[in-house]
């Protein structure tokens, strides 16, 4: 059963997420407006730690450049989900 409140949109888009050792490029594999799923190998991340991301979101004529805080939801061996800060259950 899905769970999800809003629906997951497949992303291209590249993901910088800034950790306190420097940023790391990620791929985005889906983006929601509460979340996203990135590809990431080998950066250390736990679940329920902090990040901030910066992403581009081209919409046509103009590009959009998104600066948001998340923390990580779960870390597979597929990458790593994240859910917006706005958004996460404190």
């Amino acid at each position: 059963m899905e769970r999800r409140l809003h629906t997951r949109h497949r992303a291209r888009t590249v993901v910088y997420i800034l950790l306190p050792n420097g940023r790391r490029v990620c791929k985005a594999v889906n983006l929601s407006a509460t979340g996203v799923f990135l590809r990431t190998s080998g950066l250390g991340l736990r679940k329920g730690q902090r990040v901030d991301l910066a992403f581009a979101i081209n919409l046509g004529t103009i590009t959009k450049v998104h600066r948001r805080t998340a923390i990580v939801a779960h870390v597979s061996g597929g990458g790593t989900g994240l859910l917006m800060e706005s958004h996460a259950v404190r």
